[in-house]
């Protein structure tokens, strides 16, 4: 629901002023001398206001709405018939903003396409119903003839509607203090003087070349308002249907177009208009989507490096926790020789490499960076490796390395661990349904070519399905129950950082293969576990 501001004696003002100056400007084209035109942006003006501030606002419409009668067409009827029309008037407008306050929540008219399709459903509805009632009373007091009541029913809901919908958004944006920060985002940017000609050009292909071909170019002003929304989102979308309107306006009035025309060139602006807000509301969308993606990978990207650091950091915290030992007996023994500096030396350099742990990990998580160094691919494996044998042995499964080649990765070594451990642990989850004797995780190695080297990480589970090999590095999708499935989104994203490849290959069982780059090749070389 939306809030309720504070109405005060300042805002009384700018309603009345901006009502009264909106109903002059637009008073075009007037049926039997009353407030029937083919454009009221006025009561966008007033139904923004009693939205935005409630009841009270709705009397000020009021006294607005009589004040423009007056000042505008000298009040057509007698006063105290004037006052109660005026009033009739009021009450639909709040009925109207009552149910939008009712439907639609936050502080935006619309945040997402629902909304957008909700709040136009309840402006033409409402409109319509208050032009039922309004020209019923016209007719009822002979302010109109009964027999025009037809042709002023139409003029009067499509003057109102088309106003509400085209510029109850510029308005509300306007009484809104991160609306106007919106506005003035775009309207000090450069691209703003281009929408300005580009619209100039398109109202004159439109209504100056176009008057010679019976106004078939009228679609060309879809071209900047469709732009604006493409570029700038909703705000975009508003600021050029409010352009669109006043050069529409402005160019039936030069050229002295009959209402009839005016009416159906409304009609032709509010499809305009509503294009724009359905580009714009989509766009907006997709931004705030993305925006949000953006922020779960990175917290799931934490998720990944607190995995990693929780590893990589187990080792030189051991090794610190031992010198720690070691030196509290050497100082127990009175030893403060060259063997407690050798050791205090030693958890100097522990500290620092768990500092360098985390550094690069952090790099690699919030930027991309990598730091590549000279790895013989046997120890990486034995390295990668070496945390699952214990797991092995207690789940009972057979963890294998098969011959690799005696080749050097100019690579980062953390970086590739943490790909190599993580596709470990999934092979681990992937046997635990099999038995005992069939539980299998096997890693082999072979050079690809000259300048490539695939390590192949196969296990004994149920393998990947091929429709699901095609989103398996799609980010958040996972075959675990409780996976993020991030892991091989991730893992995908350091092999390629690494000018390599992550795949997996669907099978009767796991495969996995993961392509890096190679520095150079000597004899091949056994490892087994």
């Amino acid at each position: 629901m939306f809030p309720v501001l504070r109405f005060g004696w300042f805002d009384v003002f700018v309603l009345i002023l901006g009502y009264v100056v909106l109903d002059w400007v637009s008073y075009i084209h007037p049926l039997y001398g009353l407030n029937i035109t083919p454009w009221s942006p006025a009561a966008a003006l007033g139904l923004a206001y009693v939205l935005r501030f409630g009841p009270r606002a709705a009397a000020a419409l009021g006294v607005a709405i009589l004040i423009a009668d007056a000042w505008v067409r000298h009040l057509p009827a007698a006063l105290a018939l004037w006052v109660a029309l005026s009033a009739l008037l009021t009450c639909g407008y709040w009925a109207i903003a009552a149910l939008l306050r009712r439907r639609l929540a936050g502080t935006s008219l619309f945040a997402d396409l629902h909304g957008l399709i909700e709040w136009v459903v309840i402006i033409a509805l409402g409109t319509l119903l208050n032009s039922v009632v309004f020209v019923s009373a016209l007719s009822f007091t002979r302010l109109i003839p009964p027999e025009a009541w037809s042709s002023a029913l139409l003029r009067y809901w499509v003057g109102d509607c088309v106003g509400i919908i085209v510029s109850m958004p510029i308005f509300w944006m306007l009484l809104d203090e991160r609306g106007r920060a919106k506005l003035r985002a775009v309207c000090l940017t450069r691209r703003m003087a281009v929408y300005f000609l580009v619209m100039l050009l398109s109202l004159w292909v439109a209504f100056g070349i176009g008057a010679q071909a019976n106004y078939k170019y009228f679609y060309v002003l879809f071209l900047p308002i469709v732009w604006m929304a493409a570029k700038d989102g909703l705000t975009g979308a508003v600021l050029g249907a409010t352009m669109v309107q006043l050069g529409i306006i402005g160019s039936v009035q030069l050229l002295g177009f009959p209402a009839v025309t005016v009416l159906e060139i409304q009609t032709l602006t509010v499809v305009l208009a509503l294009l724009g807000f359905f580009i714009g509301v989509v766009v907006d969308e997709k931004q705030r989507m993305s925006a949000e993606l953006r922020q779960t990978l990175r917290l799931a990207a934490a998720g990944e490096m607190a995995g990693a650091l929780a590893h990589e950091i187990n080792q030189p915290l051991t090794a610190l926790s031992a010198y720690g030992g070691a030196c509290e007996k050497l100082l127990a023994q009175g030893d403060t020789g060259e063997r407690l500096r050798d050791v205090i030396q030693r958890m100097v350099a522990e500290s620092h490499r768990a500092a360098e742990v985390v550094r690069r990990l952090r790099d690699f998580f919030r930027t991309g960076a990598t730091q590549l160094e000279h790895v013989p691919l046997a120890a990486l494996l034995s390295a990668a490796s070496e945390p699952f044998e214990k797991r092995a042995r207690e789940q009972d499964v057979t963890l294998s390395i098969a011959e690799v080649p005696a080749c050097t990765l100019l690579a980062d070594r953390l970086q590739i661990e943490v790909v190599l451990r993580n596709l470990l642990s999934n092979a681990f989850d992937a046997v635990t349904a099999q038995p005992g004797d069939k539980r299998s995780v096997r890693i082999t190695a072979w050079l690809e070519n000259p300048r490539s080297v695939c390590i192949c990480v196969e296990d004994s589970g149920s393998g990947v399905p091929a429709e699901l090999a095609a989103h398996l590095f799609e980010a958040f999708h996972s075959s675990k129950a409780s996976g993020l499935g991030l892991g091989l989104t991730i893992s995908r994203a350091i092999a390629e950082a690494h000018g390599g490849n992550l795949l997996a290959e669907p099978a009767d069982h796991g495969i996995f293969k993961l392509i890096l780059p190679v520095e150079g090749k000597r004899e091949r070389t056994d490892h087994a576990t």
